[in-house]
């Protein structure tokens, strides 16, 4: 193969955010490689493309997740705040990361076929990179407010399926800022 696996994938999944998940690896796929005798060799089938872009998609996320975990500069409430800013460059940019896992798991609604249980594990990773920076906040009930920051931006990714206007993921900051102030007041006794 020509081209190197990650230009493939990361093509693929521009596409597929574009064409969805019933797009085929030809239409995904024409304008990086020609050759489908050798990707089919990688990729028996649709399915296997769209499994592996996901895979290599959360990949991307953890990683982003770790550097943002382990960067200094930022406090843990910037660091909770920085995946706005990650997504609304990635809107501008004509890109929507994340909303595929929400549509992977409605187009393979079966929670045991593969693509839904690797979307759910992305979905997991999300509520436990909130909850570990809430818990470095010491936050009460941080389970609760993960889960509250959580459906935030769910909702978000939800109307950029929709929308796809940079407006959402500012109205989504906004709100788990709210969320999260509410949260630190909570902590210091401001609402007891």
């Amino acid at each position: 193969m020509s081209i190197q696996r990650d230009t493939i994938l990361s093509h693929a999944l521009n596409q597929l955010e574009k064409q969805g998940l019933s797009a085929s690896t030809e239409s995904l796929l024409t304008e990086v490689e020609s050759d489908f005798t050798t990707l089919r060799q990688f990729w028996p089938d649709d399915e296997a493309l769209v499994y592996d872009a996901l895979r290599y998609h959360g990949q991307q996320i953890e990683v982003w997740q770790r550097q943002t975990l382990l960067d200094e500069r930022l406090s843990p409430q910037l660091k909770l705040m920085a995946r706005y800013q990650q997504l609304t460059e990635k809107v501008r940019e004509g890109r929507f990361p994340g909303c595929l896992f929400i549509s992977a798991c409605n187009y393979y609604p079966d929670p045991e076929h593969p693509i839904h249980q690797l979307s759910r594990l992305q979905k997991a990773n999300s509520f436990n990179f909130t909850k570990q920076l809430l818990d470095e906040l010491d936050i009460e009930d941080a389970e609760l407010v993960a889960n509250q920051m959580e459906l935030v931006l769910e909702g978000c990714l939800n109307r950029l399926l929709i929308n796809r206007d940079v407006n959402d993921v500012e109205i989504a900051q906004q709100l788990s800022e709210d969320i999260l102030t509410i949260a630190l007041c909570r902590k210091k006794g401001a609402l007891s």
